[in-house]
């Protein structure tokens, strides 16, 4: 099962040590010990309270913003049949979706809570700035 510090848990979603600590004692998030007697957040723990804070801003169309291409995150999801699989990642804010075999699933070694990489490649990308920039 996929562990996190409490310092790798707090890198992933964005916040500080402290609000991880105080999540924790205030039983927002669970935390246990591991061999070494330091605290870590079950993967699948972790997954589920990205997914259940995780709120896109509203877009004010006033900010400047290009997506990037590499996106770091938790697995939340897998649905997955005998050739195909879906995978969902939150990545900070943003769920990132994909379709992939299940062999590479397996290969991959992806299960809820795991650390993955969201790589995007396109053709087009869209780049805004605000407004007479």
């Amino acid at each position: 099962m996929t562990q996190y510090r409490i310092s790798e848990a707090a890198r992933l979603l964005g916040v500080s040590d402290d609000t991880v600590r105080r999540w924790v004692a205030a039983d927002v998030v669970e935390a246990t010990q591991d061999d070494a007697g330091r605290q870590v957040i079950a993967g699948i723990e972790l997954a589920r309270h990205a997914q259940s804070t995780a709120v896109a801003p509203d877009d004010p169309s006033g900010i400047g913003s290009s997506a990037r291409n590499r996106m770091v995150g938790l697995v939340t999801a897998i649905a997955s049949d005998t050739v195909m699989s879906q995978v969902e990642l939150q990545c900070g804010p943003h769920r990132i979706v994909s379709l992939m075999s299940t062999e590479a699933v397996r290969d991959l070694r992806l299960e809820i809570g795991s650390l993955a990489v969201a790589v995007v490649k396109s053709t087009m990308v869209i780049v805004e700035t605000p407004n007479g920039s």
